[in-house]
């Protein structure tokens, strides 16, 4: 938990928690939502039965990303979570819709 702590610049094993909390709220809520949104857009299981998955992960993407920010605020550890989220998307290539 040490080196994860260093890595990650966290100071505590109370934030480390709050941390960990955060992921494991922000994967369950974004798999439970991508279903309706799924629904809503017209992707379901019997039309898309071979491309159904890959198809919902694709989905789940970018409402992980949302939730996983707003999810953080809510916890009080924004900061952490946003500078997670644009380390993430610079590695996706996404770098240039954050001018440093």
């Amino acid at each position: 938990m040490k080196k994860l702590k260093e890595r990650w610049k966290i100071e505590s094993n109370f934030q480390l928690t709050i941390v960990f909390i955060v992921f494991a709220i922000t994967g369950s809520a974004s798999a439970w939502l991508s279903k309706p949104f799924c629904f809503w857009i017209g992707i379901t299981k019997e039309d898309f039965s071979l491309w159904f998955t890959p198809v919902r992960l694709i989905v789940i993407f970018p409402i992980y990303q949302v939730l996983l920010v707003a999810i953080g605020f809510l916890f009080g550890q924004f900061k952490f979570f946003w500078n997670f989220e644009k380390k993430i998307l610079k590695r996706l290539g996404l770098g240039f819709l954050f001018k440093s």
